[in-house]
């Protein structure tokens, strides 16, 4: 058993965690189900690209968006699964993750490969209930959550390959909801991705010392010594794009602007 820091962990067990069985907690805190703000990071973009094709909401929009919620919450736990296994002797070896389920030995691999495989069940449940568009991209977004907890080791950019994983649901929901894709969605997936990076080279920095010391890269890393410009960089091109991703579907304040400029 990993014996772990008591400061500066992501794992919080005195929430409404322990409030469940003992036996249920790990599975809990391995799925991140504590922390949300991933699963607001996976459904947001299929939220926004639901919203993009179909800015005027009725039943079949908020079908969807229930879809893409339960759906996020199941695939964001997925991935964490998928993370913790990949991460675990590195998640040992940092503060922030030492005490995480796999990491400490609080769980044992046949146990989160088992969780695993009941989360991809029920997430090809809502699948199943998506257009058949939605049937084709699904293995590229599979192929990405794979890859994700790999790039660390192979590459400077898995912040960039993280927006790609996290991101993917712009172009699910806009696919899901118009049928189809197009520049409008390949501008709001590139926002996203935009958007992500910068938000997860932030969020690198608390693991910076620790990532230096057993050699795993990160945008974070690389950017040290320029991160405040390459942040307001990639928060200026995911706004450019999130405007272009507006104006080509004609939204709000952008629909006489774009009426005006077909004429």
């Amino acid at each position: 058993m990993n014996s772990a820091p008591q400061f500066h962990t992501d794992v919080v067990t005195q929430g409404w965690v322990r409030y469940f069985p003992r036996p249920v907690r790990p599975y809990l805190l391995l799925a991140r189900l504590d922390r949300p703000v991933g699963t607001w990071l996976l459904f947001l973009p299929g939220f926004w690209g639901i919203l993009v094709a179909r800015p005027i909401m009725d039943g079949t929009s908020l079908r969807l968006i229930l879809l893409f919620a339960f759906g996020a919450l199941v695939m964001r736990s997925a991935g964490c699964v998928v993370n913790d296994l990949w991460d675990r002797k590195i998640d040992a070896q940092v503060a922030r993750t030492a005490v995480r389920p796999l990491a400490s030995g609080h769980m044992r691999v046949r146990h989160a490969l088992l969780f695993l495989a009941v989360l991809l069940a029920l997430g090809c449940a809502v699948l199943a209930q998506l257009p058949v568009l939605c049937w084709y991209l699904a293995p590229i977004a599979l192929l990405l959550v794979a890859f994700y907890p790999a790039a660390k080791r192979v590459t400077w950019w898995p912040q960039l390959v993280m927006g790609f994983t996290f991101g993917f649901g712009a172009p699910m929901g806009y696919a899901a909801a118009a049928g189809r894709l197009d520049m409008t969605a390949f501008c709001l997936y590139a926002g996203t991705i935009l958007w992500q990076l910068g938000f997860d080279t932030i969020y690198g920095f608390q693991d910076i010392e620790d990532d230096a010391r057993i050699g795993v890269k990160s945008t974070s890393l690389l950017w040290r010594g320029r991160a405040k410009i390459f942040v307001a960089v990639c928060y200026a091109l995911a706004t450019l794009f999130f405007a272009v991703s507006a104006f080509k579907a004609s939204l709000g304040g952008f629909s006489g602007f774009a009426a005006q400029c077909r004429r």
